[in-house]
C-alpha cells in the first residue's frame, strides 16, 4: 500500500485543518517545499499536495509554491484544490505535476471530465469525492450535492475515471481513527482503483485498509498523523514499502525537525 504524505497550503505556508474548517488551522511550516523536502527524506514515492485557497476561489493562488515543489522533488506530485479548467491542469502538468485531482468541477461540470480524458491518459486526471456521511461535498466542503458517493463514482466510471482518491470528511483531521467502514462501502460499491484519505491515526488504521486491498483500496494519503509524529515516518515505509533504503542521519535530523 502506498502511502502518500500531504501538504496542505493556505496563504503560502504548511497547514493543516480539522474537517476542513479554515478556522480551524494550524501552520506547520511557513515554506511548504521545506515539508515536501522532509517527507522526501522519510522515503515518500508520492507527494499529495492541495491548494486550499483555490479550493474556496477556484484561482491557483499558490501556484508558485507547488511549482517549486515540483521542482526540488524527484517523485510524482499529485495537485488537488480548486481546479475546475482545461487551463489550470493544463498549466500543473506543463510544469512536471503527475496527476490533478477534480473535486467540485466533477460534479459541477463533469463535461470537463469528458474533456481532459480526451486530451490525458487516465492516470494523469483523477477524481476527488470528499463525503460526509456518504453524502458529496464540494466547493471547499461548504456545499452538499444531491447524490450519494458512490452514486458520482459511477457516473465517473462511465466517463473514463480509474480512481478515486475518498476522503471521510467526518474523521478528516480528527485523529480519531480511519473511517473505514465508509471507505469499504465506497470501494466495494464503486468498483474502482481507491486512495483512502482522512482519520489515518496509528499503524493499526494502516492494517484496517490493508484488508481493503481485494476492494481497489491501494494507497492512502497521510495528514495531520505525520505532522503530530504518531507513528515513526521510516517504519511505516519499510513496512509497507517493502525496506527502502534511507539516509539514517539526515532522517533522524529532519524528524526532530518536523516533531517539534
Amino acid at each position: 500500500m502506498l502511502i502518500i504524505p500531504a501538504i496542505d497550503i493556505k496563504d503560502g505556508k504548511c497547514v493543516r485543518l480539522t474537517r476542513g474548517d479554515f478556522a480551524q488551522k494550524k501552520i506547520y511550516l511557513d515554506n511548504p517545499c521545506d515539508m515536501a523536502v522532509i517527507w522526501r527524506k522519510q522515503n515518500a514515492k508520492m507527494i499529495h499536495v492541495v491548494d486550499l485557497d483555490a479550493a474556496l476561489t477556484g484561482e491557483t493562488v499558490n501556484f508558485e509554491r507547488i511549482r517549486e515543489i515540483v521542482n526540488v522533488l524527484d517523485i510524482p506530485i499529485q495537485v488537488g484544490g480548486g481546479i475546475r479548467s482545461v487551463e489550470a491542469v493544463e498549466k500543473y502538468l506543463e510544469i512536471g505535476v503527475s496527476r490533478v485531482v477534480i473535486g467540485s468541477a466533477a460534479v459541477t461540470n463533469p463535461g470537463l471530465i469528458v474533456e481532459l480524458l480526451k486530451k490525458y491518459r487516465p492516470s494523469q486526471i483523477v477524481v476527488g469525492i470528499d463525503a460526509e456521511h456518504g453524502i458529496p461535498k464540494i466547493k471547499g466542503w461548504t456545499e452538499s450535492c444531491d447524490m450519494q458517493d458512490y452514486e458520482l463514482a459511477a457516473e465517473m466510471k462511465k466517463l473514463g475515471v480509474e480512481r478515486i482518491i475518498y476522503t471521510d470528511i467526518t474523521r478528516d483531521g480528527m485523529l480519531q481513527g480511519v473511517g473505514y467502514e465508509s471507505t469499504k462501502r465506497f470501494a466495494e460499491r464503486a468498483g474502482m482503483k481507491v486512495t483512502a484519505s482522512g482519520g489515518v491515526t496509528t499503524s493499526d488504521d494502516l492494517h484496517k485498509l490493508r484488508s481493503l486491498e481485494k476492494y481497489g483500496v491501494d494507497s492512502v494519503i497521510i495528514g495531520k498523523a505525520l505532522y503530530e509524529c504518531n507513528f515513526p515516518c521510516q517504519e511505516m515505509w519499510y513496512a509497507y514499502e517493502g525496506g527502502l533504503g534511507i539516509d539514517g542521519e539526515f532522517s533522524t535530523a529532519r524528524k526532530k525537525e518536523c516533531c517539534s
